[in-house]
């Protein structure tokens, strides 16, 4: 299978989705979908028991991931923001103070605000420094005595910034307040453990940096968080019961799963095992984005945002052309340049107003593990060139 992303096309636009995605990963979704994909479970005979396995064993395989307590407790859902809403209003649906940031991103922001409206929830949204960070003691500080939940993203989808998770964890711990994570930006790019890092429930997505497919993703929910139910349906077991079932996973899935999503994500772990494992994919794409970083601090006229040091963080960048509107400069780097990138608020409103570039928001450069050195050149001659057409 020869995979060529989009015909010459220099994808940098990561943070969205991991594109083109290893052939592997196509191969065992396709291969899946051909020979298995019957419902997991429902039926004893062996098709039925083959792919029960295959989900067991990714199951198995990403609450390992993540340092998860029991396998049992990984579920699966749609993608990250799908795990924030089970989380968030599994916690909040009965009112209570929810406790988080303005990094977030609207799979966060925008459940707390339905909580907040029809529930009567309240928020304390803290704020980042000018550097991008959170203060780990500003949590522990807005942590009140009827709080229920805190909510971090771990990295930044706009500016890249890694949250120090483990140092929020601890005093979360200490307050006796579950401690959710967004990683949709950070699975499969910063190494995580649930039990070091002081972590109670991990939001993950799958076609990002986890390099699976679209329309996979879930929650790892670790041992004593108590999640209300926020739907309910069928289980394929104990179908006689009249409400949805409690134990896990079956408290928090609803439904014939994505077998064919599963597959390709079990892959997909499959494949940063194969290339030496989470922290060595890192050190690579950072490697790259140095060479992205260099050029957008050194174009005279072009802003970049919260991007003083490549230190604790991932290989996102969001910047601006001065006297260009962010929407026209990106159909610009695509035209002129095959440079593909994301423009605008990039679903993150309150770090766009703080960082001064709300309404219209920013070019984003984010670096994939698939990314190769000629994207990330491109990339840098395209913001040369094009500065060098607006200012002569």
């Amino acid at each position: 299978m020869d995979i060529d992303p989009g015909k010459g096309l220099h994808y940098l636009d990561n943070a969205a989705t991991t594109f083109p995605k290893p052939e592997s990963v196509l191969e065992a979704a396709v291969h899946f979908c051909a020979t298995a994909c019957v419902n997991p479970g429902r039926s004893t005979f062996d098709l039925a028991m083959e792919a029960e396995s295959m989900l067991d064993d990714t199951r198995a395989t990403l609450s390992n991931f993540f340092g998860g307590s029991d396998p049992n407790r990984l579920v699966f859902g749609y993608n990250a923001t799908d795990a924030m809403n089970l989380a968030i209003f599994g916690r909040l649906r009965h009112g209570g103070h929810v406790v988080s940031t303005q990094l977030e991103h609207n799979s966060v922001l925008r459940p707390i605000a339905h909580c907040v409206d029809d529930f009567g929830a309240r928020s304390t949204l803290v704020p980042f420094d000018g550097r991008g960070y959170v203060d780990p003691d500003a949590i522990g500080k807005a942590i009140e005595k009827d709080t229920r939940l805190v909510v971090v993203n771990h990295a930044s989808n706009v500016i890249g910034t890694v949250q120090p998770v483990s140092e929020i964890g601890a005093i979360c711990r200490e307050a006796g307040v579950p401690f959710l994570i967004d990683a949709a930006q950070s699975a499969g790019v910063i190494p995580i453990d649930m039990k070091s890092m002081n972590i109670d429930m991990v939001a993950f997505t799958g076609h990002k940096s986890l390099m699976g497919p679209m329309g996979i993703g879930g929650l790892c929910v670790g041992e004593g968080v108590e999640l209300a139910h926020t739907r309910a349906g069928g289980t394929g077991v104990k179908s006689a019961v009249r409400r949805h079932l409690d134990e896990y996973p079956f408290r928090l899935e609803y439904g014939t799963p994505n077998m064919m999503g599963i597959a390709g994500l079990f892959s997909g772990i499959a494949f940063i095992a194969d290339h030496g494992g989470v922290a060595k994919i890192h050190a690579e794409e950072m490697k790259l984005a140095r060479v992205l970083w260099d050029a957008l601090r050194e174009t005279e006229g072009v802003t970049l945002y919260c991007a003083d040091s490549l230190e604790h963080r991932t290989p996102v960048f969001s910047f601006n052309f001065d006297g260009v509107d962010p929407a026209q400069a990106g159909t610009r780097l695509d035209v002129d340049y095959s440079v593909a990138c994301r423009t605008g608020l990039h679903c993150a409103p309150l770090v766009h107003k703080a960082i001064g570039t709300a309404p219209s928001g920013a070019v984003r450069f984010s670096v994939g593990p698939l990314t190769k050195l000629a994207d990330v050149e491109a990339g840098a001659e395209a913001v040369k060139g094009l500065m060098k057409e607006i200012h002569g």
